[in-house]
């Protein structure tokens, strides 16, 4: 007579007690999954190996206000490598945003600007910033196509959809500060990383 939990063939299969421990397990698993600091283990670069850097855009230049369009959006990389496959990970894109005139795009300074993480807070699919309205979306909102979480580009903030659900700091995405020089060129700024500064990138900030 074979064993509980196994089968004649030798192959193991779950008893009901098994089955219903593992089930219990999962369960305490889910009640403390939002006091677990998964912050702490997301691929977030040292901040002792960060300096200030030219903000370069896809094409190669170094971003400048005075050439760079109002409520206009582009992905940057940062912190950069030089090596290829590191920087295509999708922890170190960015989504550049110029904000739209009525929130104060027109001013040609930083606070014309928004820089957040490219990583949608809820599965970390990337996010596109659409500056104009379509036939599924408003305008002037950043918008994941896997699961439509919207963030709104003056704070990062989610407004819709299962990102904006997420409790605080998870419904806000990380960002980087910017720097203008004389001539208007763009320099990011080193981040802290930390909830309660540029944010975690995949976890989130407190606004």
């Amino acid at each position: 007579m074979s064993q509980q939990g196994s089968t004649s063939n030798g192959a193991t299969t779950l008893s009901r007690r098994d089955f219903l421990r593992l089930l219990g397990v999962g369960g305490l698993a889910v009640a403390f999954a939002p006091f677990v600091g998964f912050g702490n283990y997301m691929p977030n670069p040292s901040n002792e190996n960060l300096g200030r850097e030219k903000v370069i855009l896809p094409d190669g230049t170094h971003a400048n206000v005075n050439s760079y369009p109002v409520n206009h959006a582009e992905v940057l990389t940062y912190p950069r490598t030089g090596d290829t496959a590191l920087d295509s990970e999708a922890f170190r894109k960015w989504q550049m945003i110029r904000l739209p005139e009525e929130l104060g795009g027109a001013k040609n300074s930083v606070d014309a600007f928004r820089v957040y993480s490219n990583v949608c807070l809820h599965l970390w699919c990337l996010w596109k910033y659409y500056p104009t309205e379509t036939p599924d979306k408003p305008k002037n909102i950043g918008y994941c196509p896997c699961h439509g979480s919207e963030y709104d580009p003056l704070t990062g903030k989610s407004t819709m959809g299962p990102a904006s659900v997420q409790a605080e700091p998870s419904n806000v995405l990380a960002k980087l500060d910017l720097e203008m020089d004389g001539d208007g060129f763009l320099y990011i700024l080193p981040p802290t990383w930390g909830v309660n500064n540029n944010g975690v990138v995949g976890y989130g900030r407190f606004a």
